[in-house]
């Protein structure tokens, strides 16, 4: 995939009903060492596929699109098998898979890690609170590196491209909670096609999660928000439905064969997205 297929690959998910954005490819595209392929018919891009490459730790698989017209002839799977043997050098694989996209994984050796809930909001909403021990901070360029460190702690891999894209794009969308003069949390966001979205969210606890959520929240009042909600965070799924949040479909985290890389789910809240992990 080159930078001109971007036009085609925005076909592709926008018929989908994705919320990726021109950027999120651009994104995709401008580390060499992530793998974005295309599957062409007539000069015609007709599939996606994508693999970042977090520190030959982790290749996260992404972007699995097939035109409708082309569907049935092994053109994901295709795909899937040129991205696999380019991704030698990465110990892990994973992503996350729709309920339907499940039962193809499990072909190619995936196994199930745990469940992420898609939950939306039409038209956000003011949340009232008041700040009594933690407030956020807005992140700063000097706090990259100290948020790098303990997201990889937590996600199980360095993601230092993603993380400084996120901040350098979306300042607006990124805060920290800090103790001892420490980051103990931090949510970042970014624009979407047909949501914000709002992830991904690290913290040491629920009250720590929703204090940065009602910070990232309210200064989205009035738009569509998406968030993908690890599902067993029963406290903050049952704190969104109070605030009028629903359920929209659901994710499989899988990984294949091994997960020597599992992180630290306890303190992961929200994902990045299916596309980022």
């Amino acid at each position: 995939m080159v930078a001109d297929d971007i036009e085609a690959g925005m076909k592709l998910s926008n018929a989908e009903g994705w919320n990726q954005t021109e950027k999120d490819w651009e994104l995709l595209l401008a580390n060499y060492e992530n793998i974005c392929l295309v599957a062409e018919y007539d000069n015609k891009v007709i599939g996606t596929t994508t693999a970042i490459n977090y520190s030959n730790s982790i290749a996260w698989i992404g972007m699995v699109l097939v035109d409708k017209e082309f569907r049935g002839q092994g053109i994901s799977k295709s795909l899937l098998t040129n991205i696999f043997a380019k991704l030698v050098r990465c110990k892990s694989v994973k992503l996350d898979a729709t309920p339907e996209g499940k039962q193809v994984y499990e072909k190619l050796d995936f196994k199930d890690e745990y469940v992420i809930v898609r939950m939306t909001h039409t038209l956000m909403k003011n949340i009232a609170y008041s700040y009594v021990h933690q407030v956020p901070e807005r992140v700063q360029l000097k706090h990259i590196p100290e948020i790098i460190e303990l997201d990889e702690v937590i996600f199980g891999a360095n993601r230092k491209q993603l993380i400084t894209a996120l901040i350098q794009e979306y300042p607006r969308k990124a805060w920290i909670l800090r103790r001892n003069n420490q980051i103990t949390g931090f949510v970042l966001g970014r624009d979407g096609n047909k949501y914000q979205q709002v992830g991904p969210v690290i913290a040491s606890n629920f009250n720590d999660a929703k204090i940065l959520l009602i910070k990232a929240l309210n200064d989205l009042a009035n738009v569509p928000v998406v968030i993908d909600v690890l599902s067993d965070k029963y406290d903050l799924l049952n704190w969104l439905d109070s605030i009028e949040f629903t359920k929209q479909r659901h994710f499989i985290r899988m990984y294949q064969k091994e997960n020597p890389f599992p992180g630290i789910t306890g303190n992961q809240y929200l994902i990045c997205g299916p596309e980022f992990g």
